[in-house]
């Protein structure tokens, strides 16, 4: 079987792209994979090759600046998913670019998939971005000479556990979407940091984990670093901060704290106590699969929300607005989900997740099986 997978974001919005892609390679399919050109480093790590999807998204602060931006990005993506898709089988999309590849697909006769990693319709989008979605969308359906609307359906597969959102299956089945879970879809590569990290955190209690995405830039890491460090001395436990991309150079030394770039969150969580991140779905099923209680400080991005309500709501940790995060709020927050209650309940939760090696293998499953219907189709 030939498949197209294409994605665009950052880290936690390519590798699912990455993981699905490795293991219909490892099935011995073929398999045109594309993602943003600043992930192209990823994939490689991985043992992937693939193609640029799209641009660069430099910052823009104009409404003008984003109409344009927005506007130049879904042609790119349009162009880029008939490029990609033809003479192949199957083409697998992100959730924000569905309408795009699912007009592509049905140009070439072929299946559309989209992985989907937090709940909510595609279609839901509003306002300014909603608009232009439709534009774009309805754009490019003319160029390729397809009619205003489609019936051919897509396969939107769930990447990430029912447990966490368990009225949304029998929601779906009697609205009759094709909406399969399989859980969330991870590479957990390790790192050279990896084996470092885990002697420090052998030589004393097991640490916090903090960490805010590889590409969330906060105004000042420093600061944030500083907050953590007290609060953390405060409960008397240890901190491992993971600062991605920002300055670490700038971080005062205490015997309570390490700092570093990046680490496997695979290989790290379980060893640690406790996890506080932004809220980001591989980052959340991640801590959820360790079984550690989660404080979740989202960056005011919509899935970051859902996240935090999903941990709130299943007992696992507990949530806030980063911004409006004080040295107080933070210590607060953590003595709360330090607790023996917290703890329990993240085990148990962790022991009905789905593994990553069996959410994959769903994952391509279904993408299989997809092509089959197609084909007898």
């Amino acid at each position: 079987m030939k498949f197209a997978v294409a994605g665009y974001g950052s880290r936690g919005d390519i590798e699912p792209f990455a993981a699905l892609a490795r293991e219909l390679l490892g099935r011995g399919h073929d398999v045109r994979l594309a993602v943003s050109p600043w992930m192209l480093g990823l994939v490689e790590a991985a043992g992937l090759s693939a193609t640029p999807f799209g641009s660069h998204a430099p910052a823009v602060t104009e409404v003008t600046d984003v109409v344009r931006r927005v506007t130049q990005l879904w042609a790119e993506w349009g162009a880029g998913f008939k490029t990609l898709a033809s003479d192949t089988d199957l083409l697998v999309s992100g959730k924000g670019e569905q309408g795009l590849a699912a007009a592509v697909a049905e140009y070439y006769g072929i299946p559309h998939a989209a992985l989907h990693f937090y709940p909510g319709d595609y279609a839901s989008l509003g306002g300014l971005l909603g608009d232009l979605a439709k534009q774009a969308e309805a754009a490019q359906r003319r160029d390729l000479g397809l009619p205003g609307t489609t019936a051919q359906e897509t396969l939107e597969i769930q990447s990430y556990d029912e447990l966490c959102f368990p009225a949304l299956a029998a929601q779906w089945a009697q609205q009759g979407r094709r909406r399969p879970f399989v859980g969330a879809l991870t590479l957990e590569l390790p790192t050279y940091l990896d084996g470092e990290v885990l002697s420090w955190i052998d030589a004393g209690t097991p640490p916090i984990y903090f960490g805010f995405g590889g590409g969330m830039q906060l105004p000042s890491f420093a600061e944030t670093a500083m907050v953590i460090t007290a609060a953390c001395a405060q409960l008397g436990k240890r901190a491992l901060i993971a600062g991605g991309s920002h300055d670490l150079s700038q971080i005062p030394h205490a015997d309570h704290l390490k700092v570093v770039s990046a680490v496997s969150h695979a290989a790290i969580f379980p060893a640690c106590r406790a996890v506080v991140h932004h809220g980001g779905a591989g980052t959340t099923a991640t801590g959820m699969r360790a079984g550690i209680p989660t404080l979740i400080l989202s960056l005011a991005v919509d899935d970051q929300h859902i996240w935090a309500e999903a941990v709130t709501r299943l007992g696992v940790g507990a949530a806030r607005e980063f911004f409006s995060t004080t040295l107080d709020l933070l210590v607060a927050d953590l003595r709360s989900i330090l607790t023996p209650e917290y703890a329990a309940r993240a085990r148990e939760v962790a022991a009905e997740m789905t593994k990553p090696a069996e959410s994959v293998a769903r994952a391509a499953d279904l993408l299989e099986e997809a092509v089959r219907a197609g084909s007898a189709g």
